[in-house]
């Protein structure tokens, strides 16, 4: 049977060159390279088991992709950056002793962005409000301790001058900020209404990039500057989670780069099992998160090379302590999965919905062929109109799911004739496009003008006791959009 080795494989990724590179330059037989090195041990690009492919996800492919580029940028870096006294000369004497605060509905990139800012410039880093659980798992994970509150700051020290992070209006900032004491702004979002008017010049860092981590990132390494392990730490994790593991569409080829690189100082070698486990820290704020940010959070692709069925299958997982909240939320889910679906390929796509208290899971099935392979492989009990399967006491993608998948595809399961393509037949032009959603505080990526969105839901046409491969091909019994 074949299975997939471990389950959330961590790949740092690897980035264009900040410096001249040579591409002759060979590379060191011993060389630790984040998690490139454990990829380059497994066979090719990706991971192949008998008849089962498992592919690289978007941020292994960039780690392997710039390693080289990345080792050099690494090896230029002094070990002790107080050793190079002469990068002062470069840094804003503005931002000295400045107080680094994020916005409102305060984020990972928001906190990572300050903490790293004023680790870079020489001041304190502060909260605008409470951290979320993807914040509190990168401070555990990299042992960096929570930032005090503006309000606690300001208390002391009503005149300390500020420097806002990851955003500039008005709207975002904590209400205590006084605009007369702003002296900087680093961030990477659109000037757009209610952005800060001062009386004075002050110090300006904004760049079209997907995390303004990565502006942190940046700055340190231009700088002559190397991160500690925990700074890299956490400017790596509030990377991942702004640019949605590299997928969403803000993000650039300067964030690769800058995963690969705080991917290696941080000594990081599994970066896909670091991005499995900031998301499900994430997950536990479920109602945050929007389709997009869910369907593709946690989702792996497999390449099936059978007798009877050859193509891409993804499946994605979203764990959860209460699955009611993930399957309210399925007139939403199932149209965001045709759409991934068509965009990345896939001939199958699947979400598996894991309640980790009761270990019980559900499956969402967003077309009719995902349909005909589920009950050959999970037989489960099938509700909402065929879009929910029961999975039982199965958890676990690796273990409970990819193996019977396998298994029942190398036995010889091939795609039933009487089965229609259902709402994946939509044109892949009019699923829209993905965006930052301008007025979600918390900056979720959100899918604008698609067909299938306003829809009630999806609905397959088959009828009660009648196996998937039965149906009829006629119009009647086609997959609907309600």
């Amino acid at each position: 049977m074949a299975e997939e080795k471990k389950e959330d494989q961590d790949v740092p990724v690897a980035p264009v060159s900040l410096l001249s590179t040579s591409g002759n330059r060979k590379r060191k037989a011993e060389h630790h390279a984040g998690a490139a090195e454990a990829l380059r041990l497994a066979v090719g690009t990706d991971k192949k088991y008998d008849s089962i492919t498992r592919h690289r996800t978007e941020v292994e492919r960039a780690v392997i992709d710039r390693e080289e580029q990345a080792e050099e940028i690494i090896e230029s870096l002094p070990k002790d950056s107080s050793a190079v006294p002469r990068v002062e000369l470069y840094l804003p004497d503005i931002l000295r002793d400045t107080v680094f605060v994020g916005h409102l509905v305060t984020d990972l990139d928001s906190v990572a962005g300050a903490i790293g800012a004023a680790e870079l410039y020489g001041g304190i880093p502060a909260l605008a409000s409470e951290v979320n659980s993807e914040t509190a798992f990168a401070l555990e994970k990299f042992g960096v301790e929570k930032p005090r509150t503006i309000e606690d700051i300001l208390k002391e020290n009503p005149e300390v001058d500020i420097c806002l992070v990851d955003h500039q209006q008005t709207s975002q900032m904590n209400p205590l900020i006084s605009p007369d004491r702003i002296v900087g702004v680093i961030d990477h979002h659109a000037l757009q209404s209610k952005t800060i008017v001062t009386d004075k010049p002050i110090y300006i860092d904004i760049r079209p990039w997907g995390s303004m981590s990565t502006i942190i990132a940046h700055t340190f390494i231009t700088h002559g500057r190397r991160p500690a392990k925990h700074i890299a730490g956490m400017l790596l994790c509030a990377i991942l989670s702004d640019t949605l593991n590299l997928l969403g569409p803000t993000t650039t080829d300067w964030d690769r780069l800058m995963v690969a690189v705080l991917a290696e100082i941080a000594g990081v070698d599994d970066i896909q099992l670091l991005a499995s486990q900031q998301f499900k820290a994430k997950s536990r704020e479920l109602a945050h998160l929007s389709a997009v940010a869910l369907v593709n959070g946690d989702q792996k692709s497999f390449s099936f090379d059978a007798s009877g069925f050859k193509g891409e299958v993804g499946f994605a997982v979203v764990e959860t302590t209460d699955d009611d909240i993930i399957m309210d939320r399925a007139s939403e889910l199932l149209p965001e999965m045709v759409a991934c679906k068509k965009e990345k390929g896939y001939d199958c796509l699947f979400l598996a919905v894991v309640n980790i208290v009761k270990l019980h899971s559900k499956l969402l099935i967003c077309g009719p062929k995902e349909l005909a392979l589920a009950q050959d492989a999970f037989g489960g009990d099938l509700t909402n109109d065929y879009t929910v399967m029961d999975l039982g006491k199965r958890v676990s993608r690796k273990k409970d799911y990819i193996p019977v998948l396998t298994r029942t595809i190398k036995n010889g399961w091939t795609k039933p004739s009487g089965v229609h393509r259902g709402p994946s037949q939509v044109e892949l032009s009019e699923l829209g496009h993905l965006e930052v959603d301008p007025v979600d505080p918390y900056g979720n990526v959100k899918r604008t003008g698609s067909v299938l969105q306003g829809k009630k839901g999806i609905s397959f046409s088959l009828k009660e006791g009648e196996k998937a491969g039965d149906a009829e091909e006629s119009n009647e019994d086609a997959p609907t959009i309600d």
